[in-house]
């Protein structure tokens, strides 16, 4: 598992003019930030119109007009941030004489299923999905981050006793799709810490994607699997996915017979079967030919079980195995279907570098946006406020993208304050703010510094409270 408080690595040194170059800009159908809103907004009513599936007593939950809606419910899921459940109402309603109470609150999202909010949030992302490409492919990155939630010992399947005399905790897997040019989640799954399949995610998410372009898939080592790849070919797509290197043990590579030379790029052709005749058997010498899928090793292109009597059965399945050198002076390797004349080595390191993007934005989810703190216990609560984080990150970036941004000083590209567009968007989502917000973002910019090689110093924030944040 990936450590919680995950600090950024150095990122590769890439030519980013050429990169840059590469990119094709952002397009989409909604042009202001008022169209974003309206769209969500739309959206927000769409549920209303078939809450019986998203509220547990349809006869009953929100069926007279209160001041805490149906709408306006899920509005405050998703304008929350990181303080305490009794500000974050302030903040949203004001400090008048019919204050909502957080008891109040919590009885009215008590209503509500945990698919609600998994639902706007899929709908959302259908609904603006956006046409940014790099050299004719939608790039979409796969991972998955811990998030550690309120300590249940009776849960589990999230329960972890802790070591060396460390507090117990419990975790939530939260596997999620970005497009690393949108800067946007198109898809996620979360599963509890102990029972995570991070593998099985991934290919449920390719199996369910929606992508009008040519689409490319970008994963780190531990998405390495042939069941992987053969769900990707079977989309129609193409990936990128780094494997261990130097044929470790329980690594693809190490079933191959690979060059001795530190860099390469070798074609394989495979076909693979899970039967073990004598026929087969003998086949399976050629290490580059051939592959034995155990039974126990899941594929879903091949009977799990395979009766002696039956003929064998194949899978084809061809990809390049790469090896390439870091600046660093380090090695990496990764597999991938894609052409060696449009993307030759050199052109797979680059490519490979845009999956940080990925990384960065769980950093911007936890610390930005609030995934680090949940304002509630109940496993059901928890999953509406994740979803309602992954909308917000969504909403954020897509009214960013509208932000014109001038500045006379041309040392460096400049990009909007995320941190300040958050804010702002919340503000905006509350209707505390003017129908342009994205003039306001424009105004709060950082350079965009490329090749830089030392990380940022950050501290750990601890696990906040339950009760500091719901008193």
């Amino acid at each position: 598992m990936r450590s919680f408080w995950r600090i950024a690595k150095t990122a590769l040194v890439i030519d980013n003019n050429l990169l840059v170059s590469q990119l094709q800009g952002v397009k989409t159908m909604l042009h202001t930030a008022a169209e974003v809103k309206e769209m969500l907004t739309k959206l927000i009513h769409h549920l209303k119109s078939t809450k019986s599936l998203y509220v547990k007593n349809p006869e009953k939950d929100f069926t007279r007009e209160r001041k805490l809606s149906f709408e306006k419910v899920i509005t405050c899921l998703l304008g929350m941030g990181g303080g305490s459940l009794a500000n974050e109402l302030m903040d949203q309603f004001g400090c008048c004489a019919d204050l909502v109470t957080v008891s109040a609150f919590i009885q009215q999202r008590n209503k509500l299923l945990p698919s609600a909010l998994e639902t706007l949030f899929h709908l959302f992302v259908e609904k603006s999905e956006c046409s940014s490409l790099y050299k004719g492919y939608r790039l979409l990155a796969v991972d998955g981050s811990a998030l550690q939630i309120p300590t249940d010992k009776d849960d589990m399947d999230s329960f972890f006793p802790g070591a060396s005399n460390k507090e117990p905790y419990n975790l939530l897997h939260l596997n999620a799709m970005y497009d690393l040019i949108a800067h946007t989640y198109t898809d996620a799954i979360l599963q509890k810490g102990r029972v995570r399949d991070e593998i099985r995610a991934l290919t449920d998410m390719v199996d369910r994607a929606v992508s009008s372009h040519p689409t490319i898939l970008l994963a780190d080592r531990g998405f390495e699997s042939y069941n992987v790849f053969a769900h990707v070919q079977e989309k129609g797509w193409h990936y990128l996915i780094r494997v261990k290197d130097g044929g470790v043990n329980g690594g693809i590579g190490h079933g191959l017979d690979l060059p001795s030379q530190d860099e390469f790029d070798v074609p394989i052709h495979l076909l693979l079967t899970r039967s073990q005749s004598k026929e087969n058997k003998k086949l399976l010498t050629n290490r580059n030919k051939y592959k034995h899928i155990h039974y126990s090793q899941n594929f879903d292109f091949l009977p799990q079980k395979v009766d002696s009597a039956t003929p064998a059965l194949f899978y084809e399945l061809s990809f390049r195995l790469v090896r390439f050198r870091l600046p660093n002076g380090t090695y990496e390797t990764v597999i991938t279907n894609l052409d060696p004349e449009s993307f030759p080595s050199i052109e797979l390191k680059q490519l490979y570098a845009l999956r940080w993007g990925i990384e960065n934005s769980f950093r911007q989810l936890k610390h930005t946006v609030g995934l680090l703190h949940f304002h509630a216990k109940k496993a059901e609560f928890i999953q509406q406020e994740v979803f309602a984080r992954l909308l917000m990150y969504n909403f954020t970036e897509l009214i960013t993208a509208l932000a014109v941004i001038h500045r006379d000083d041309k040392r460096y590209t400049y990009q909007a304050n995320f941190s300040v567009a958050m804010h702002i968007c919340r503000l905006f989502i509350r209707s505390n703010t003017p129908s342009n917000p994205e003039i306001f973002i424009a105004k709060f910019i950082t350079p965009i510094r490329p090749g830089r090689s030392a990380p940022r110093v950050r501290t750990a924030k601890s696990f906040a409270n339950f009760s500091y944040r719901t008193a």
